[in-house]
């Protein structure tokens, strides 16, 4: 992490190497710097890997028919299992598609031995305020490919209905279970009459990490006088009568939830790449960024309903940086 901050403080410095770019025509010259190219920090190198990999999804993967996002957000101790244990965090993403899978077919009326669906997942480990939170982001085909009496190489699509907010409930308390089923039998989740607790090994070496991911996870402040306190929170409601896009189809259950109502259409591609630059963004945003009179770091967050400070703080052989919303 220490290499992954250096590196992003000498992205686009020209004393850290360039090319000299010259004109064949006017000869006209150019210097160019070296980036990083890191993947974790840097808000331009994230921006241009968003791009390629938005445009290559949607020209080169993602088919000619209508997709739907599906995001699944899981409790404050499974986003701390998974950002330490990856096999569990693999296992679980496995467990979520069979059985948003299955629920496809099961709409289109197909077994499973004759549709298949599909699906692309970005897992994405940050949230809005640049705290520590893993999730799932995946492009759903609204339909199943059925290749019964066909030939696996030429399926035909079978659209099904976008889900009504009573299924995809009833689909969140299937995968919560089945997830908490799946780390009951690995040993990792243990349950008795009263409540159920995660059984995880102290891992040497990682005090200090597990104790800013604990902190950063339940949005509490890691660092200085306040250290344990929640962050500073201010909510405010949306006018009388509004709904944001797709609110209407989100469901809760056991601490999950589920978010299904964006969806693009087999023409739009415009929107089906806007939908994939959304789910491949980095985290941080160098437009969102700035300075304040006072020296302390800015960071703008996406929704204008939520404002938080930021639960960390960095500290790379400089004064430590005070951040505020």
């Amino acid at each position: 992490m220490r290499r992954e901050f250096e590196e992003y403080l000498k992205c686009g410095r020209l004393e850290h190497g360039f090319l000299r770019v010259v004109c064949e025509a006017c000869h006209a010259e150019k210097l160019v710097a070296f980036s990083c190219k890191r993947r974790g920090f840097c808000p331009s190198c994230g921006a241009r890997r968003m791009v390629e990999s938005a445009a290559h999804l949607v020209d080169e993967v993602l088919p000619q028919v209508p997709l739907r996002q599906w995001v699944l957000s899981v409790p404050f101790a499974l986003r701390y299992l998974f950002a330490r244990d990856p096999k569990a965090l693999r296992s679980a993403l496995e467990v979520v598609y069979r059985t948003i899978a299955a629920f496809q077919r099961r709409r289109a009326g197909y077994r499973r031995r004759e549709a298949d669906c599909g699906a692309v997942t970005l897992i994405q480990r940050f949230g809005s305020a640049l705290n520590l939170n893993v999730h799932f982001h995946m492009l759903v085909p609204d339909g199943v490919y059925v290749h019964s009496g066909r030939t696996v190489e030429s399926p035909e699509f079978v659209r099904t209905p976008a889900p009504t907010p009573e299924l995809l409930q009833g689909l969140l308390e299937r995968i919560s279970e089945r997830i908490g089923r799946q780390l009951e039998r690995r040993g990792i989740l243990v349950r008795d009459a009263q409540s159920s607790h995660l059984a995880l090994q102290p891992q040497g070496g990682e005090d200090a990490l597990a104790d800013l991911q604990g902190h950063s996870i339940t949005y509490r402040i890691a660092f200085g006088a306040r250290q344990g306190q929640k962050v500073f929170s201010l909510q405010t409601l949306l006018p009388r009568g509004a709904q944001q896009e797709g609110q209407e189809r989100v469901a809760q259950a056991n601490g999950f939830s589920l978010h299904a109502g964006v969806a693009a259409e087999a023409g739009d591609r415009g929107k089906l790449e806007r939908l994939c630059r959304y789910i491949t963004r980095p985290a941080i945003s160098a437009q969102r960024l700035s300075l304040s009179a006072q020296g302390n770091i800015r960071y703008e967050l996406m929704s204008p309903y939520v404002e938080e400070l930021l639960p960390w703080a960095v500290a790379a052989e400089m004064p430590a940086l005070r951040l505020a919303a």
